[in-house]
């Protein structure tokens, strides 16, 4: 695939962009290495000035930034704006607590261990790899690079062939904002060439969001180095609701929750599984919901979904669809490619889904929802669980021991009571199963790349 922006909405290249050759690789994991050296010397204090620096471009510079996720990907633009100001907060989140998130431990009682004091401390471990898919071309790296140089490690990037101008601003921000030269930067290369320094022993461990076969082949490569890996990868997250459940909220949610960034999204809810008591009524709301939707130009504010960020996730869209219509699947929306310009397909609700069609089992990765009926919990957890996926999910109740029930029983690396999946810096993200390895963002995130160093002292 070539580096390019092309313009999902025209299908035209809008720039092109040469690939580092072997001389600029080395020369950027060189610089890296020697930012490390430095950044691991660093207090707290003097990053948290950086990253709020950081921040505060991201603020100064968000309809540039904007307009330029919108152009490469296709995200409408009033999402593409909330992106980066949530960007910035998550830069300011990790400016303020890493220093509390990796505080020394102290043991309570040394002296049976034979010491005066002993615990543990968080060392930055060196040069992180990060290979950052498209769809949130800056949240994405972000919540990556903002703990990973708290904690002072140093990162490099290789996004997405599609988004290199996104790839280009995040190359030079964090030495704007004051942090060491070579602390963070993009490597402009294929996919193809990711392995070579994946392998380079300066790199100490890496970083993937991206589908399930490319993390496997991943984590592959990294453990035949023994280095550490965090993979987020795809997901088919359950959106569950039971007859207690405040059913016009939970069909209004779910039109966002499916449908948010045109449906590109590993959490947006995808498999919609509503109890015979409240499904007819649930499907009719969410119907409407869908079917009332805004498509077009992405640059417009009135704008709810535009084209699909590639050609070939477009076509992907359209087959899952047609196979699983073909299978006797009902639509109640959608459905269909329009005859326009540009990579669109209309928001979809197909009903009537069986465990024969391709998208019972596989990720749809655009605004296509599917609804199975349900008669009862444990039904409903059954189907929620039977993928390989298990990145989020959702539940509607009113009923508190059925939360607790599906808190228990769903198997996912979130479970979110009466509202839609989201990702916040407070909070742990991740994914159990096919959908990865680790966490990302809260405290977790950043002692992923850290050594947690025993220390004894007599």
């Amino acid at each position: 695939m070539a580096i390019a922006t092309v313009n999902p909405y025209t299908g035209r290249i809008e720039q092109e962009f040469a690939p580092h050759d072997d001389a600029e690789i080395e020369r950027r994991i060189a610089a890296a290495q020697t930012a490390f050296e430095t950044l691991r010397d660093t207090t707290f204090t003097q990053r948290s000035e950086w990253m709020r620096a950081a921040a505060h471009l991201l603020e100064e510079d968000q309809e540039q930034l904007a307009r330029i996720i919108t152009i490469e990907m296709g995200r409408p633009i009033t999402g593409a704006r909330a992106e980066v100001l949530k960007c910035a907060k998550g830069l300011r989140f990790y400016a303020e607590h890493a220093e509390e998130f990796l505080a020394p431990e102290q043991l309570a009682d040394p002296a049976v261990v034979g010491a005066s004091r002993a615990g543990t401390v968080y060392a930055p471990i060196g040069v992180v790899l990060a290979v950052m898919p498209w769809n949130y071309p800056l949240w994405q790296v972000l919540r990556f690079a903002g703990p990973a140089l708290m904690a002072g490690n140093t990162g490099l990037l290789k996004h997405a062939s599609n988004v290199p101008q996104a790839a280009l601003y995040l190359d030079t921000l964090f030495e704007r904002a004051g942090f060491p030269a070579g602390a963070f930067a993009a490597l402009l290369i294929p996919a193809s060439r990711v392995e070579p320094v994946l392998r380079d022993r300066r790199v100490k461990a890496a970083t993937l969001t991206g589908s399930e076969p490319a993390g496997r082949s991943f984590a592959a490569v990294a453990g035949s180095e023994v280095k550490h890996v965090v993979l987020e990868l795809g997901g088919s997250d359950p959106f569950i609701v039971m007859p207690s459940a405040d059913i016009a909220r939970a069909a209004a949610t779910a039109v966002i929750a499916r449908n948010q960034n045109n449906g590109q999204s590993c959490i947006a809810a995808k498999r919609f599984i509503v109890h015979s008591d409240v499904h007819d009524e649930f499907v009719r709301l969410f119907a409407e919901g869908v079917s009332g939707l805004t498509v077009g130009d992405p640059l417009d504010e009135s704008t709810d979904i535009g084209p699909i960020a590639t050609e070939s996730g477009r076509d992907e869209l359209a087959s899952q669809v047609a196979d699983a219509v073909a299978n006797g699947a009902t639509v109640l929306a959608g459905g269909t490619a329009p005859d326009r310009p540009g990579w669109f397909f209309e928001p979809t609700v197909l009903a009537g889904v069986t465990s024969e069609m391709r998208l019972h089992l596989e990720e749809a990765f655009g605004p296509v929802a599917t609804v199975y009926r349900v008669d009862s919990r444990e039904e409903a957890a059954r189907i929620a669980n039977g993928t390989t996926f298990g990145l989020s999910s959702a539940v509607w109740t009113s009923d508190p021991e059925e939360e607790d029930w599906f808190v228990r029983h769903l198997d996912a690396g979130a479970v979110f009571v009466n509202g839609m999946t989201a990702s916040y810096p407070e909070l742990p993200f991740g994914g159990v199963k096919d959908s990865g390895v680790g966490r990302e963002l809260a405290a977790a995130g950043i002692r992923e790349f850290c050594n947690l160093k025993t220390v004894w002292r007599a």
